[in-house]
């Protein structure tokens, strides 16, 4: 990877966007589930402040964005890691995802995204089908480099959730996570915040990860060939590490949505 050096010899930080889109219809009223993603993202912040230390290339900035009958920004401008606070959210209506993507296709956009960022991370939560169109606005999000690029997990909340929606947001059925019990749903939010936190672009390709950047319409990469990624600096794949994902079947608590 090409260092970036302030004029001292410094290793200099690029902006890594961190969203958080969350769905908040009325569905999620059902067995507290509301409760469990506003507890575990809040808990998460602090642990995504330490992993975002142990990767000093980068500086991570984190907005919200949320969903149910329309989508609205919870933070709609970036925020710094240390200066986050998450703000509890509340279940009601339906489920407008694609109101949503046509939000966040507004922030891929260059501008507002700066030329020099790392390849953002995109995190969708979701228990139930889109209501609305989704398909246009997911179709905006496509034709973004800075979308093709980023960094995208799911995570599947309960029996109902669209799997084949999601897998279409994350180009990748590994980064759909499944949570079908509180506590899978909290071990999956932390892991999809602190391992996306460490996002990098090194040299080589460690074993069990895959190249978070794809070609558009296309699927992760894993095995020893990286993907080539313009945004990270010589041309550089980023990283996301897969090897410690959290397996659903290890949280059989007694219940299951």
């Amino acid at each position: 990877m090409a260092e970036l050096q302030r004029p001292g010899g410094e290793l200099a930080s690029r902006p890594l966007h961190f969203f958080w889109v969350v769905d908040c219809s009325g569905s999620m009223i059902a067995e507290g589930k509301m409760g469990i993603v506003n507890n575990a993202i809040q808990e998460c912040i602090p642990e995504m402040e330490s992993a975002a230390d142990n990767n000093p290339n980068a500086q991570l900035l984190i907005r919200a964005l949320q969903f149910s009958t329309g989508a609205s920004w919870l933070t709609s401008d970036p925020v710094p890691v240390e200066q986050y606070s998450w703000a509890p959210l509340e279940a009601n209506g339906v489920t407008e995802m694609g109101k949503a993507f046509d939000l966040l296709a507004a922030q891929l956009s260059i501008p507002p995204m700066p030329d020099r960022a790392l390849p953002p991370v995109i995190v969708l939560l979701s228990d139930g089908q889109p209501t609305d169109n989704y398909r246009s606005g997911l179709d905006k999000l496509k034709k973004l480099p800075w979308f093709r690029k980023a960094v995208k997990i799911a995570i599947s909340i309960g029996s109902d959730a669209d799997d084949d929606v999601l897998m279409d947001f994350t180009g990748n059925r590994e980064l759909v996570l499944q949570a079908n019990n509180p506590t899978a749903l909290v071990k999956m939010i932390k892991w999809a915040s602190t391992t996306a936190s460490m996002v990098s672009a090194p040299s080589s390709k460690p074993m069990n990860s895959v190249a978070a950047s794809v070609p558009s319409g296309g699927s992760v990469a894993g095995g020893s060939t990286p993907v080539d990624d313009p945004f990270a600096g010589g041309g550089a794949p980023l990283i996301l590490d897969m090897s410690n994902i959290p397996n659903p079947d290890d949280f059989d608590d007694g219940a299951v949505w």
